[in-house]
């Protein structure tokens, strides 16, 4: 397994030098520059080539690649073009944090209603339960997350007044440095709609395949077998049925979770949430090159280790399954 590892974990270099050069080409591929404009007002001519000199923007191609990647390997980002006097370094460990626990706990409401609603479909097959079930798990993927949100506000915050609309919690920057989510009321309090609004298509999606899966586990011979010998209910499916059924699920649970963490880009924007979606949407617009190839990197590496370690659970699910 230690071998198996170390030989993804070098395989993942090539893949991540593929996706820093297509991203350095298509991020200076986009009409305008990050010095074209300063707010409202155009540049004149030679400020913006005094700026473009100070950065290196004025050198040729392959020499900002090469001076770009050597950076990266000595673990520099470079430094923002719209945040004056920040490093992408900064402003990732900033807020980097909020986006992974806004992340973190939308797949765990996805896990913690998806997968129960998928056994108890699967076990009342073809009645009302079931029926119901679905009909939620559909809607639920269906409804995006740009109109989900403002619906939560407008009822939960404008027409009730029971929680905030926007931000995640006053003193949310005391957080930065944190992956677990502070215990404070106050941070829970302005945490449930965009939880909601993020786990609710995730949750669909993972009730739907935990249906899918039990059903065609709970048919195989050996839980037959199983039910024979007089176990229970709750012993075959816990014991026996659920866990091979989970193997589906774990596939796209790392992909899905970098997806999250991706996709609550439109969630932090609707929101006021003050993580990568705010700066990565500003760095596009702004023509800021560091921070999209930073964030861009971030996500590709954490995709990488979320499939590696998908496959890693598999041996644990299935024992048959073994890697030389």
């Amino acid at each position: 397994m230690t071998a198996y590892i170390i030989r993804r974990l070098l395989y993942a270099i090539p893949v991540l030098f593929c996706i820093i050069l297509v991203t350095f080409v298509l991020a200076r591929s986009l009409p305008g520059g990050p010095f074209d404009r300063a707010g409202d007002k155009t540049l004149p001519e030679s400020i913006r080539k005094n700026l473009e000199a100070k950065y290196g923007l004025d050198d040729p191609m392959y020499v900002q690649f090469t001076r770009y990647l050597g950076n990266v390997l000595q673990g520099d980002l470079g430094p923002s073009y719209s945040y004056r006097g920040r490093s992408v370094n900064q402003i990732m460990k900033e807020a980097f944090p909020i986006s992974l626990q806004l992340g973190i706990l939308s797949i765990l409401l996805a896990l913690a209603i998806g997968v129960p609603a998928g056994i108890i479909a699967a076990l009342r097959h073809n009645s009302w339960v079931d029926y119901s079930s679905s009909f939620v798990a559909i809607l639920g993927v269906s409804i995006p997350n740009i109109v989900l949100g403002p619906v939560l506000i407008y009822v939960f915050a404008v027409l009730l007044g029971w929680l905030p609309a926007a931000r995640w919690g006053e003193n949310y920057k005391a957080f930065y440095l944190g992956w677990i989510p502070p215990m404070s009321a106050d941070f829970w309090r302005h945490a449930i709609l965009p939880t909601i609004t993020l786990g609710t298509a995730f949750s669909a999606t993972f009730a739907r395949l935990t249906r899918a899966t039990l059903l065609q586990t709970i048919r195989e011979d050996y839980i037959r077998t199983a039910r024979s010998k007089g176990l229970s209910q709750y012993r075959v499916v816990m014991g026996h049925a659920l866990k091979n059924s989970l193997i589906p699920v774990v596939t796209v649970f790392g992909p899905m979770l970098i997806g999250v963490v991706t996709g609550s880009f439109v969630v932090e924007r609707i929101f006021g949430i003050p993580g990568m979606g705010e700066f990565f949407v500003t760095s596009v617009t702004n023509r800021d090159y560091p921070i999209i190839l930073g964030t861009t990197l971030i996500y590709s590496a954490g995709l990488v280790m979320a499939n590696l370690g998908v496959d890693v659970a598999y041996a644990w699910l299935d024992p048959r399954i073994r890697y030389d």
